[in-house]
């Protein structure tokens, strides 16, 4: 990636981390108005710069959180004591006669915090594996996958435009956002020959259609009832859960 495209990446990752804060924040300070409108300036200023990315620098199906949390376990390096051993030539494994099957030697076994139980040779190949995956280029987007990819990246626009002019207790913005959302995966499906965080992404937003059942209006209509008469029957019926469903 070039240093503008990693740059903004990287704001629009901090835009994602203090979006609720800054929410709280201004509610608290400046009531209703304010915390819509920095509402609407975040969505405003998150839709550019994933246009940016999708339409300036081809950067394909974006994930969230844009930048891959670093996992540090397995990209742990290597022990200190494992650095000696390879300098000073000692083997770090060991080959038997006869069943020829690779083992650790003593001498290069690390401390118990760094220590994995696969043989070097395992490990080795899944850190290749994984960084392979991790550096795989975007996939290229056709007319109409650049059009979902844009329709799930204005969406939030839009749905905050359909609450301005309905409100928030009418079902257009809750349908508006639901249909959007629906037609991105839909022109999606097509797209073959995903890499491995491109396909977790579209997992992704596709569990996350379970999460209109929780928004309202049809919260308040139908899924609250339901949801506190399960939780009311746990309660009553099943030991030990009680305290923490009241």
């Amino acid at each position: 990636q070039s240093l503008p495209q990693q740059k903004l990446l990287t704001w629009l990752s901090v835009l994602e981390c203090v979006e609720v804060f800054a929410e709280m924040g201004t509610a608290r300070v400046w009531g209703e108005m304010g915390r819509w409108t920095i509402i609407v300036l975040i969505q405003l200023a998150k839709a550019i710069l994933r246009l940016l990315l999708l339409l300036w620098y081809k950067a394909g199906i974006q994930t969230s959180p844009p930048i891959v949390p670093l996992n540090r376990e397995q990209q742990q390096p290597l022990h200190p004591q494992d650095v000696e051993d390879n300098s000073s030539g000692k083997e770090q494994t060991y080959v038997g006669r006869r069943s020829s099957r690779v083992v650790r030697s003593l001498q290069s076994t690390p401390s118990l915090q760094s220590r994995h139980w696969g043989s070097p040779q395992q490990r080795e190949e899944s850190q290749s594996r994984r960084a392979e995956e991790m550096n795989q280029p975007p996939t290229p987007l056709g007319l109409q996958e650049t059009i979902a990819e844009s329709i799930y990246i204005t969406r939030p626009l839009l749905h905050l435009l359909s609450l301005g002019v309905w409100g928030q207790r009418s079902w257009k913005p809750w349908l508006l956002s639901a249909v959007l959302d629906i037609s991105s995966l839909s022109l999606l499906s097509d797209l073959k020959d995903l890499n491995r965080r491109e396909r977790a992404e579209l997992r992704r937003r596709t569990i996350l259609l379970l999460y209109y059942l929780l928004r309202s209006p049809f919260y308040d209509r139908y899924s609250e009832g339901r949801i506190l008469l399960l939780l009311r029957l746990l309660a009553d019926y099943v030991p030990g859960v009680g305290f923490v469903t009241r």
